[in-house]
């Protein structure tokens, strides 16, 4: 189990927002206790706690692509990655052997259409900085807990529990199994 916070469609400049984004993800610490990691731009912040199952020595998070403009804050487990990496049409070079750094690698092949090819338990949030796009998804079943919101500015939040989300978002609602948002 893992946590993680993200925030887009900024309305405040990053950097006010990056103390708020680590108290978020001090909140659900326990979820992660092995690894904080945080990304951060002008459009987007991403707050990961790892548990180390997969990939202990390398699979910290947020994951990138290696030229840097996908990034990844994901919970769970991609029980198919390895007979995943065997479809990939385009060549890839991996930085981890994390199970969820195939998201990145079937994002950049297929967009938002490879979720389906996922077997296993997740939520996550990928933030394509080339395109300021951002995808978030949940598990079919909903197995891995995730939270969206929005505060009193209009930016956008998502989080694993929903104590990260509390305090700052005025609008909180659950984002549903099987959904996703691009």
């Amino acid at each position: 189990m893992c946590g993680i916070v993200g925030i887009f469609d900024l309305k405040k400049k990053a950097e006010d927002l990056r103390q708020q984004a680590l108290d978020m993800g001090k909140r659900i610490r326990h979820r992660g206790p092995d690894w904080s990691g945080i990304f951060l731009s002008d459009k987007a912040i991403l707050v990961h706690e790892r548990l180390s199952i997969v990939d202990p020595t390398s699979g910290k998070q947020p994951l990138f692509s290696k030229d840097g403009n996908l990034v990844l804050a994901a919970n769970g487990e991609i029980y198919n990655h390895k007979d995943l990496r065997k479809t990939l049409k385009e060549p890839y070079e991996f930085q981890t052997e994390s199970d969820c750094e195939i998201i990145l690698a079937l994002y950049k092949e297929k967009g938002p259409a490879f979720i389906d090819d996922l077997d296993g338990m997740f939520a996550f949030a990928l933030y394509d900085q080339t395109n300021d796009a951002y995808l978030i998804a949940r598990d079919h079943i909903g197995i891995i807990p995730l939270y969206m919101g929005w505060d009193k500015f209009g930016n956008f939040y998502v989080a694993s529990e929903l104590k990260a989300l509390e305090g700052y978002c005025n609008k909180i609602q659950e984002f549903l199994p099987g959904n996703f948002i691009y």
